[in-house]
């Protein structure tokens, strides 16, 4: 499968289960994001799909979910590349707290200005633009030369900074981008062209 790139984000988290922003936090897999990685790989594998290389973020939720989906296809041994510009977006002091306490503190349209928009940061933490600045620069240097070398490449990695490859890859614009969300377990299916456009992407459901 020529210049195939596949976003998986990983599966539900402890503190996505408990409505939590997470962020730079890392708490684990719940069971339901155990199964969601499984039935990531499982689709995949009916594609029979095989990776030339694998890429995620230093956090765990997004290395077990490559891990699980890896061993559901077999190739345990594919070496992993493991980068902090894969990282989600850090929420500064927004992480740990419960998203509908924060509503009720700052109000529907702040906290979704925070969320959603591209340019505005939480205290302390991140914007998408940000998020984008750090890995949108690893992706052209790490990982699409691999995918135009007609490698098949693998991400797990997280909403957001997969949201910042999306918005590159399907060209939107930063208005656009707000509308994108990505759901636990999610995986999209991008094959490039030579030129690094986009051919086709389709997104696997169970």
């Amino acid at each position: 499968m020529p210049r195939l790139l596949v976003l998986v984000r990983h599966g539900q988290s402890e503190w996505n289960l408990k409505n939590l922003f997470t962020g730079w936090k890392d708490p684990d897999l719940t069971e339901k994001g155990i199964e969601e990685a499984h039935t990531a790989g499982r689709l995949l594998k009916a594609r029979g799909v095989r990776f030339d290389r694998a890429f995620t973020s230093t956090l765990i939720r997004a290395q077990k979910t490559l891990t699980l989906i890896l061993d559901e296809l077999g190739q345990a041994d594919l070496r992993e590349v493991v980068d902090p510009a894969l990282n989600e977006r850090d929420y500064g002091e927004l992480a740990g707290l419960n998203k509908d306490d924060a509503i009720a503190k700052w109000g529907k349209a702040q906290v979704r200005l925070w969320r959603r928009s591209y340019d505005v940061k939480p205290p302390g933490g991140e914007s998408l633009k940000d998020t984008i600045a750090r890995t949108v620069p690893f992706y052209c240097r790490e990982i699409l030369p691999a995918v135009l070398r007609q490698e098949a490449v693998l991400i797990s990695a997280h909403g957001n900074s997969l949201r910042a490859l999306v918005m590159v890859l399907d060209g939107l614009t930063s208005k656009t981008i707000s509308d994108v969300e990505i759901a636990t377990g999610a995986a999209l299916v991008y094959r490039l062209n030579a030129d690094s456009t986009v051919e086709s992407k389709e997104l696997l459901k169970p």
